[in-house]
């Protein structure tokens, strides 16, 4: 489920803009080989390389949730340094509707165009992301993007941050528990999709370099004491916990009434989670990862229903501005579950979304106190997005779509000596591409405008910094 309550005057509106939207192209007679090529993305864009991603359909077909039934085609990517000239080419797995091509060995600040295709029909790009979902469009199928240069200085390690992985979660896409809202649930016969989106996170995040992975909360649906634990067995899967991967509460991993069997909450219920992951220590925390400090915030420090705005106890609030104080231009990476802030973000109306506001800003002022923070990674919105707010210029906001749903993945943070980069990478398994593709029907088909990242900067960054003491 998305994370929070919104009200009925949002999701009405939504509902309005997604009336008149399809993802059905009307034909008239069907050959035997019709197929669209649609919702081509480009996720990753680094220096060196690009990973796009589109689905294959039958064109005047409805699979139940207004998208085309699903098609096997080829995948092939023709790309150049010209329009005219798009030599050298690139393939994905054939005999799936759910395409994943990478390009390697690219040059740093060039431009690069290219046509992504099946049957050869060109892939159209996914609607109602601003207009930069596959590049800057060219004509003809054609599409247009510059890599970036990379952090200055030698390569030192990689950080996979996620979020949201809602491991017994069973339909995705219910907003509160408004009635017009229909969520969307797992194909009959496949294993529970936050399995499926978590494993795939492990072995993605392991694949592409993470030697060390931040969990931002709500890895469980409702903290029921089964859901951690298999939460607790996946991650496990990555490395030693404490060590190689470390986890911080969410609003749905808050104390719950129901589980007697769990330590005593300290606002309410039972907090299986605390019991889960922290044994009777604080649920925050500040860590050592290769020189780098790693603080991590349990941001529902609080009453509540899990519906309202985040919030940092008391105690913790006063530890954690006398751990910025104590070392304060030591490079430091902040992630908790909330946001500070959320920017241009329609379900966020309600003020449930982030934070308290009052507790961002003292958090901000303290940022602005400490020059080693850097990065600030958070959740719960289940989208990515890039932000930096006046009050801590050197501070970068990064929020990160859910690993459970669409677009469904991580965002690989790559520490240099003069820098570092954020990259988002999609999970890869065939079952996580699949479950990904089906749940971006979520809203009525809207929810990729809202978490896909409207900018090529939401999902790839290059942020030049003096990191040459971590190790």
């Amino acid at each position: 489920m998305i994370c929070c309550l919104v009200s009925r005057r949002d999701v009405l509106r939504l509902s309005a803009i997604a009336a008149g939207f399809t993802l059905v192209p009307a034909t008239g007679a069907l050959a035997a080989d019709a197929v669209a090529a649609v919702n081509l993305e480009l996720v990753t864009l680094t220096e060196t390389g690009a990973v796009l991603t589109w689905y294959t359909g039958v064109p005047g077909t409805d699979d139940g949730l207004g998208r085309m039934k699903p098609t096997p085609a080829d995948a092939e990517v023709r790309y150049g340094t010209h329009p005219a000239r798009l030599t050298k080419v690139a393939h994905g797995p054939s005999g799936t509707p759910y395409h994943h091509v990478e390009l390697h060995g690219l040059e740093p600040g060039r431009t690069y165009y290219y046509r992504a295709s099946s049957r050869g029909r060109a892939a159209s790009a996914t609607p109602l992301t601003g207009g930069t979902a596959a590049g800057t469009p060219r004509g003809d199928g054609i599409f247009a993007f510059t890599t970036p240069q990379p952090p200055p200085g030698r390569f030192l390690f990689a950080v996979a941050l996620c979020n949201d992985l809602h491991l017994g979660e069973t339909v995705a896409g219910l907003v509160g528990a408004l009635p017009w809202i229909k969520g969307i649930s797992q194909v009959p016969g496949h294993p529970p999709y936050p399995e499926i989106m978590a494993t795939a996170l492990v072995d993605d995040a392991k694949a592409r370099g993470a030697t060390h992975l931040l969990a931002a909360g709500d890895v469980s649906a409702e903290a029921a004491p089964a859901d951690l634990a298999r939460a607790r067995g996946l991650l496990d899967r990555f490395g030693g916990y404490g060590a190689d991967y470390l986890v911080t509460r969410g609003n749905h991993d808050r104390a719950h009434d129901g589980h007697p069997s769990c330590t005593p909450g300290r606002w309410q219920g039972n907090d299986c989670f605390g019991d889960a992951f922290f044994q009777g220590r604080p649920t925050y925390f500040s860590h050592e990862l290769n020189g780098l400090r790693v603080i991590g915030l349990d941001t529902y420090d609080k009453p509540g229903d899990g519906g309202d705005a985040g919030g940092l106890g008391r105690d913790q609030f006063a530890w954690f501005q006398d751990e910025l104080k104590r070392d304060p231009d030591r490079p430091t990476l902040v992630f908790g579950h909330h946001p500070l802030f959320t920017e241009n973000d329609p379900l966020a109306l309600t003020g449930t979304h982030s934070l308290d506001a009052g507790q961002s800003l003292r958090i901000l002022a303290a940022y602005d106190r400490t020059p080693g923070v850097l990065l600030h990674h958070a959740g719960h919105t289940h989208r990515n997005r890039r932000s930096v707010f006046p009050l801590a210029p050197r501070v970068v906001q990064q929020e990160v779509a859910a690993v459970k749903e669409y677009p469904g993945g991580f965002t690989l943070l790559r520490v240099h000596e003069g820098g570092y980069a954020l990259n988002f990478y999609k999970t890869r398994a065939p079952l996580a591409r699949e479950w990904s593709e089906r749940s971006r029907q979520e809203l009525s088909g809207m929810w990729p405008r809202l978490s896909f990242g409207d900018r090529i900067a939401d999902r790839n960054s290059v942020v030049r910094r003096d990191l040459s003491g971590l190790g």
